[in-house]
């Protein structure tokens, strides 16, 4: 269904709190200017989609988001026609909407969706620049502000969930990972409010969980655990309690995992 897709649009008005690690803000923004597509990949929770925020606003553009999954189709995206009080309307999807007011369309986790929306993608990410909507027998063309954004985890790879080359080799990619132990204690502490030394440990049991990843961890602590962690112990809640809903049990139900979690984050708090 149309509607019970998750999307966000919007302009972004204020600053978002961003830290570039690189030369990531410069490559997206001549990419942008040069019509060329985008891809961020890395793992879940490192700053992909407020890198999005921060560029959106950077440059001025209407961002519209999309949260794949795996019903997600190319109506879905492009748009269809709905029965609305006795009449049979088109409804624009957030891919056409985007091309229309020349914003960015950002695509995340772009391999959870079906693969038949790499046939609305495909002529979009090339020269061709153009949507097709077959059921209206039309073809858009996107404007030079519009620019189409996916992001996946390379963690989450499989041979049934990948990125095809013939849809990689269509994009400029940015890897993203974790910032550096410092820069992520900064992030911390002023995305939750607590204070440089709490977010500073925090940072130290994230870089720990880590180091487990593939050896009894799909994945460690992303930083967006790490802040909800910090904002429950800027409420009052004692840290080793923190740590446990907000980073270990999110992470795994294996209970001898979840025990050795436990002993880490004692080990720094």
């Amino acid at each position: 269904m149309l509607y019970a897709l998750k999307t966000e649009e919007f302009m972004v008005e204020s600053e978002p709190y961003y830290q570039p690690l690189g030369q990531e803000v410069e490559i997206f923004e001549t990419a942008y200017k040069n019509g060329i597509p985008v891809l961020l990949k890395g793992p879940t929770g490192c700053g992909k989609t407020r890198f999005m925020q921060y560029m959106a606003w950077k440059l001025k553009r209407l961002l519209i988001t999309v949260s794949c999954h795996d019903d997600l189709t190319a109506s879905d995206l492009v748009g269809r026609y709905l029965v609305t009080g006795g009449e049979t309307v088109w409804v624009d999807g957030p891919l056409t909407r985007a091309v229309k007011a020349g914003g960015f369309c950002y695509l995340d986790e772009i391999v959870e969706a079906r693969k038949d929306t790499t046939v609305v993608i495909h002529p979009l990410a090339d020269d061709r620049r153009m949507l097709p909507i077959e059921k209206r027998g039309e073809i858009l063309k996107a404007p030079p502000d519009f620019l189409l954004a996916v992001s996946y985890n390379p963690g989450y790879q499989s041979v049934m969930k990948d990125l095809k080359q013939s849809t990689r080799q269509r994009f400029l990619a940015i890897a993203f990972t974790y910032p550096p132990r410092d820069v992520e204690a900064g992030i911390v502490s002023h995305e939750s409010g607590a204070d440089g030394e709490t977010a500073g440990k925090l940072v130290r049991f994230a870089e720990k969980t880590r180091n487990l990843k593939d050896r009894g961890l799909i994945e460690g602590a992303s930083t967006r655990l790490l802040i909800h962690a910090a904002k429950l112990i800027a409420a009052g809640i004692a840290p080793l309690q923190a740590c446990r809903f907000a980073v270990c049990e999110p992470l795994t139900d294996d209970q001898e995992m979840l025990v050795a979690l436990a002993e880490l984050a004692a080990s720094i708090f």
